[in-house]
């Protein structure tokens, strides 16, 4: 529904063909998008991004993308159904805290401890924009032809209305910089190359392109982090019961 809300304003996003909520077809509902005919970069560039001019329009295009997901007008009809009453950023780190207290499988207080600092110290938030929730490389399709351009942003169950500056801390917080030492998720490796920006360059990107200034961003990407560590105990413990 978020999807099909953001089609009428440009958004990248591959066309839903059909939407099926029958669950006696594949026992959940599910929808159909088109093929779109492109790279998900990953650990391996595609070719065409030998060149580190190449590198450096991709990272470009990857905060582009981005700020045209935060430029979705939220306040039209179609956007508002998703909007909820209180704060985003307290939304989640209680959120999280309780899915944390549903998955755990054995005592991390480090946990804990960042959940009660993140919930002591909730930034003053920026009006409200589209949030998708997970937005990386890995989550973006280049043109094949031209694979220093985003095609289509993907993996949208995670999207809402809240803080931008969630995807932003999100996406330096699983981000490689050229220079810099891994990603604690080791989700983007490539980006070490020769010619990706730096995160301090994706960030004045972003404030020129969208015309917000964003400010530290330490606790976004804290709880970007943090997050994850939910995520992975949750897998952990699937893992753990031969789920």
């Amino acid at each position: 529904r978020l999807q099909l809300a953001l089609v009428p304003q440009g958004i990248r996003l591959p066309p839903i063909l059909a939407v099926c909520e029958d669950e006696s077809v594949l026992g959940v509902p599910f929808y159909v998008m088109g093929f779109l005919d492109g790279h998900v970069v990953t650990d391996r560039l595609p070719a065409g991004l030998e060149d580190p001019a190449a590198r450096s329009r991709l990272g470009e295009e990857l905060i582009d993308a981005l700020v045209e997901i935060h430029a979705a007008d939220v306040a039209g009809p179609a956007l508002a159904a998703f909007a909820r009453p209180g704060s985003y950023l307290e939304r989640q780190v209680r959120r999280f805290s309780q899915l944390w207290e549903i998955n755990a499988t054995r005592e991390i207080p480090d946990v804990e401890q960042v959940a009660r600092r993140l919930a002591e110290a909730l930034p003053e938030p920026l009006p409200d924009s589209v949030v998708h929730g997970d937005y990386r490389l890995g989550n973006l399709m280049v043109e094949r032809g031209r694979p220093d351009r985003v095609e289509a942003v993907l993996d949208w169950e995670m999207g809402a209305i809240g803080d931008p500056r969630a995807d932003l801390g999100y996406l330096l917080a699983t981000y490689t910089e050229p220079g810099g030492g891994p990603s604690p998720l080791g989700v983007s490796p490539v980006t070490a190359l020769e010619g990706f920006p730096t995160k301090a360059e994706l960030v004045a990107r972003y404030e020129e392109r969208s015309g917000r200034e964003v400010g530290p961003l330490g606790w976004f990407e804290a709880l970007a982090l943090w997050k994850a560590a939910v995520f992975c105990e949750a897998i952990y413990g699937r893992f753990t019961r031969g789920e």
